[in-house]
C-alpha cells in the first residue's frame, strides 16, 4: 500500500459537496497536497461523516488536528450542517460555509445573485485567480453548465442542462430495448449497433451542445481567452469537444481556498 505523509502548518480543508460526490481537498500552504471523493448520501450523520474523514485522512497521513480551517460550498442543503458539524468535531476550527454573505471577489450580474449556486461562484473565483479573463467555465458534473466571466471579474450569467449520467439514465430507465452503455467516446458519429448509437447521442451529442452553446456564447459576450473544463466527467467530454480546453479538476476546490483566504 502506498501511502503520503503529508506534514505542514497552515493545512486548509476543502470541500465540495455535490448531487453526486463531496469532493475534499487539502491545501499546505498554496500547494493542494491531497484531494478524494466520497459519495454524497443524504441518510448520513454527522458521526458517520466524521468518520468518513478520518477514514480520508489516515490514507494520507494527516491529522485532524494539523487543520487550520476548512470551507464548504455546496448544492445540497439538506447535509450542509452535518458535514460542518463533522469537521468542526474533528477540527475544532473555524468553518466557512460559502452563502450570502461571504466575500468572493466577484460581482454577481444575474437577476437574483442570491440564487447563484455555491459550486458556480466557487468554480469562478478559481478561474479569475488561476486563468487569463475573460473566460468560460464548463463544468460537467450532475449538471452540465456553462458559466461566464468577463475581463472585470463580474459574473455574466450561465447555462445549465441535464449532465451526462442523467441523460444516459433517463434513456436506458424509459426504453426497453436500450441497455447500460460504458461512458467512452464512439469511433465515430453516426453508429453501426446500438452501444456505439448511444454513444454518440450521450458523448459526441453533448460535446456538440457545449461547442454550439459556446459559440452563442460568444456571440453575446465576446470571445474568451480562456475555456475551462472542469467536473467529473470533463475528462470524458472535453477531448471530443471542438473548442480547445483546459482540463481543471481541482477548479472549485482552488476557488474555495481563495473564498477562504479572503473571509478568514
Amino acid at each position: 500500500m502506498f501511502v503520503l505523509f503529508l506534514r505542514g502548518e497552515n493545512m486548509l480543508l476543502t470541500v465540495d459537496i455535490g448531487n453526486t460526490n463531496i469532493n475534499l481537498g487539502i491545501f499546505n500552504g498554496d500547494e493542494l497536497t491531497m484531494s478524494a471523493r466520497i459519495s454524497t448520501d443524504r441518510q448520513k450523520t454527522d458521526d458517520q461523516f466524521a468518520v468518513d474523514f478520518v477514514n480520508i485522512f489516515s490514507v494520507y497521513n494527516i491529522k485532524a488536528s494539523d487543520i487550520e480551517g476548512s470551507v464548504i460550498s455546496s448544492v445540497v442543503p439538506e447535509i450542509i450542517i452535518h458535514i460542518k458539524n463533522a469537521i468542526k468535531r474533528l477540527t475544532n476550527k473555524k468553518v466557512i460555509v460559502l452563502g450570502p454573505g461571504v466575500k468572493t471577489g466577484l460581482n454577481i450580474l444575474i437577476d437574483n445573485p442570491a440564487q447563484l449556486g455555491a459550486d458556480l461562484a466557487a468554480g469562478a473565483v478559481g478561474t479569475v485567480n488561476e486563468y487569463s479573463l475573460p473566460a468560460f467555465i464548463v463544468d460537467l458534473g450532475t449538471a452540465t453548465k456553462i458559466c461566464a466571466v468577463d475581463e472585470n471579474r463580474n459574473f455574466r450569467g450561465c447555462m445549465i442542462a441535464p449532465g451526462v449520467a442523467i441523460s444516459l439514465k433517463a434513456l436506458t430507465d424509459t426504453s426497453s430495448l436500450l441497455p447500460a452503455i460504458p461512458l467512452e467516446p464512439p469511433k465515430k458519429a453516426c453508429g453501426t449497433n446500438t452501444i456505439e448509437s448511444m454513444q454518440s447521442g450521450i458523448v459526441l451529442g453533448t460535446a456538440s451542445m457545449i461547442d454550439g452553446l459556446l459559440d452563442r456564447f460568444s456571440n453575446e459576450l465576446g470571445e474568451p481567452k480562456t475555456i475551462v473544463a472542469t467536473g467529473g466527467l470533463a475528462s470524458f467530454i472535453a477531448p471530443v469537444c471542438k473548442r480547445e480546453m483546459v482540463l481543471d479538476q481541482d477548479l472549485i476546490l482552488k476557488g474555495l481556498k481563495a473564498i477562504y483566504e479572503k473571509n478568514k
